[in-house]
């Protein structure tokens, strides 16, 4: 079944083309140009994802957004002329799964999206493999050589981040932003003490990685190794 996207946003040429580009794309739409609307259709189509522009004519978005969570959780990407710091962080401090500035390109909308929909909606297996090591999403485990290694709660927010985008390098901001909720800031040398200790459990052979790997000045890469 595909997924069904609720389009909140009161420029009609914006609406018509988004529209047309996510019905192109194979997903079930739906439209509103209001607060009023948008709640309306929520409740009655229950859909599974929401572009919601942050300026409407009876309301603004993000109190809009706070009204959707209260009904349920589902992802919402912000797409706003507004290209000001503050208002994205306003954004993206409540809880949304993604803010795009327009103009925007059609193509960039699509992958966006994809990657929300497959982050949020994702069948992921409790158990997967790294190599020889496996890891135990559901206790919170690495299970090496024969021994069963406990993971702390920051060290399970990096692995599973490294997890989801494994083989690509994932930046240090992006990385401290998964495991703290503020300022970045100061945060750099902590993470290195998670990346450690992470790699005593993970790694045969810490101080020489095959897996948890840094890639100087940017941030670490988790290796494409094993399944799923």
């Amino acid at each position: 079944m595909p997924y069904s996207i609720l389009i909140v946003d009161d420029e009609p040429a914006l609406q018509s083309m988004v529209c047309g580009l996510l019905l192109q794309a194979g997903y079930e739409v739906q439209s509103a140009l209001s607060c009023a609307q948008a709640l309306e259709q929520f409740t009655k189509k229950h859909p599974d994802a929401v572009l919601l522009d942050v300026m409407l004519p009876d309301g603004d978005g993000f109190t809009l957004f706070q009204q959707f969570q209260e009904l349920q959780d589902i992802p919402v990407l912000f797409l706003s002329a507004r290209d000001e710091e503050e208002a994205k962080l306003q954004g993206l401090g409540l809880g949304a799964d993604d803010y795009i500035t327009k103009p925007f390109l059609p193509q960039e909308l699509l992958l966006r999206l994809r990657a929300v929909l497959r982050r949020s909606y994702r069948d992921e297996p409790a158990v997967v493999r790294l190599g020889e090591t496996e890891l135990n999403w559901g206790k919170g485990t690495i299970h090496r050589t024969g021994q069963e290694f406990a993971l702390t709660a920051k060290e399970f927010a990096l692995l599973k981040k490294l997890w989801d985008a494994r083989g690509a390098i994932v930046t240090i901001d992006a990385l401290c932003n998964a495991l703290w909720d503020g300022p970045l800031i100061g945060y750099e040398n902590t993470l290195m003490v998670h990346v450690r200790r992470l790699r005593e459990k993970l790694e045969a052979d810490p101080s020489h990685p095959k897996y948890l790997l840094t890639v100087r000045g940017l941030g670490y890469r988790l290796e494409r190794e094993g399944k799923p």
